[in-house]
């Protein structure tokens, strides 16, 4: 912590790991803070610093740290995110016109910036992780920008006329109609949270749907942004880091997905498992489990699947927690067009048909009022009813801000409803339905039971991509003249 040091003589054992060798557990009666005796930087006498790692809803894993001197008085608190560092960063634009966008719960990680594109102001992380609300993070701004204000009208009148300038829009901001649609405001902003290691959160009113007014992009890191988060040695100049680099700057053109390094990367390990398909051999490779971070193995194995394509099938177990994933890489040519694939469900036989999403397939429900955007669950090779069990499983446990006295009552009860009709759907107790997986790349697939017929209750429709869907794929920047 900032305020104090452990000293030497106050030094006591970590907090031991539990059965399952996790260190952050879930916050319940049998979890207890460890107390280290620790220096006070204010009057030099040892006094009392008590750490609590465990896991909530809105940070995952969170280390909570108190310290107070008996001697002087001093006390201090800290919250500091324990999760492991996103496989992406995140970036959140919220569009603010209500009372209801003011409330939103917030997590604003200590590496997250803060941004107002309407009033060209930008906050740089800072030292602490908040969990606040859109309304706490503008009045901590005005509570910030106000010091030292008399000060600077003496010193630098120019530049306290532009700090009040901006002090007036951030408190006419909190000056909202109580819902959208009411009266037009001229008070309307957008906000922006872009979080490197992919470890803060801005509610959503609309769980589990998307929210209208919230976009979330997700991005590769640039080569600057892992030197600061400690993931890059910048004095390394081996090959493999000349390699990296270039990753690296393809990245800083925005946050997209960039769909020519991914084919070719996933051709590399086409080849590597194609060679040991011929044998049937299941390739395993060392990795971090990424629930508790103890050492884990991840396999992989060539699959061919019928009337379709190979695909690569990999799977993660972990000894230690108990936790398992699995996910499918598909390799090959990028398709000229996109591919839409709807279903009719009209029994459960149907929910036992094999189904193939990939990474950038989105899908859709209407009945149970389910849409999924591209990137939601990753790639998955599983049955329908597989993949509806999925969903509900991570709605329920990684959702933010829906558990706790926290939660609005009418969103958690719309919420519950919600994942009660998703288990029935899986469970087979409502029919019709009708599903829709939308691929731009075409890499995703329904299984046809009818094959190689057409099937009477599927509807296959190929369409050109728009400029949109290329660019977010990084297929407009693709250079093929000298191939």
């Amino acid at each position: 912590m900032s305020e104090h040091d452990v000293s030497a003589s106050g030094e006591q054992p970590l907090p031991k790991l539990n059965a399952g060798n996790q260190l952050f557990q879930d916050l319940d009666a049998d979890v207890s803070a460890t107390e280290i005796e620790s220096l006070c930087m204010q009057c030099r006498e040892n006094g009392m610093t008590k750490l609590l790692l465990t896991r909530i809803p809105h940070f995952k894993s969170i280390i909570i740290m108190s310290f107070e001197c008996p001697h002087c008085g001093l006390k201090n608190s800290e919250v500091q995110s324990g999760e492991a560092v996103q496989e992406k960063g995140h970036r959140y634009e919220l569009r603010c016109g209500s009372k209801a966008d003011l409330d939103r719960q917030v997590v604003r990680n200590s590496t997250a910036s803060v941004t107002f594109p309407d009033w060209e102001f930008s906050a740089p992380p800072t030292t602490t992780s908040k969990l606040t609300t859109v309304e706490g993070l503008i009045s901590h701004f005005i509570d910030d920008l106000s010091m030292d204000q008399e000060q600077r009208k003496e010193l630098v009148p120019e530049v306290y006329e532009k700090i009040e300038k901006l002090i007036a829009k951030l408190r006419a901001a909190l000056e909202l109609p109580e819902q959208h649609g009411e009266q037009a405001s001229d008070n309307a902003f957008t906000v922006v949270i872009d979080d490197p290691t992919g470890n803060s959160y801005v509610e959503n009113l609309c769980a589990p749907n998307p929210d209208p007014m919230l976009s979330i992009q997700y991005y590769r890191r640039t080569r600057d942004q892992m030197i600061q988060l400690g993931l890059l040695n910048p004095d390394a100049e081996d090959a493999q880091e000349a390699e990296q680099d270039g990753q690296y700057e393809v990245a800083t053109k925005g946050p997209r997905i960039n769909a020519l390094q991914e084919a070719a990367a996933a051709d590399n390990v086409v080849r590597a498992v194609k060679e040991a398909s011929h044998s049937n051999e299941i390739l395993s490779f060392p990795a971090n489990c990424s629930s508790c971070n103890a050492p884990c193995d991840t396999r992989m194995q060539m699959v061919d699947i019928p009337h379709f394509q190979e695909v690569i099938i990999m799977s993660t177990t972990c000894d230690d927690c108990g936790y398992k994933s699995n996910e499918v890489k598909c390799g090959g040519a990028i398709s000229s067009q996109g591919r839409r694939v709807t279903l009719k469900i009209e029994d459960k036989e149907d929910l036992s048909r094999d189904i193939l999403k990939s990474e950038t397939s989105s899908f859709n429900i209407p009945e149970l009022d389910l849409d999924m955007v591209a990137g939601t669950l990753g790639g998955r090779f599983t049955t329908i009813e597989g993949l509806i069990r999925q969903v509900h499983n991570e709605l329920d446990s990684r959702v933010p801000f829906m558990e706790g006295d926290s939660a609005v009552a009418e969103r958690r009860g719309r919420f519950k409803k919600f994942l009660s009709r998703l288990d029935d759907a899986a469970e087979g107790r409502i029919f019709p339905l009708h599903i829709t997986l939308d691929d731009p790349m075409s890499h995703s697939y329904i299984q046809n039971i009818y094959a190689p017929d057409d099937d009477p209750n599927m509807v296959i429709e190929d369409y050109d991509r728009t400029f949109e869907q290329n660019e977010d794929l990084g297929l407009n920047d693709i250079n093929v003249e000298n191939y």
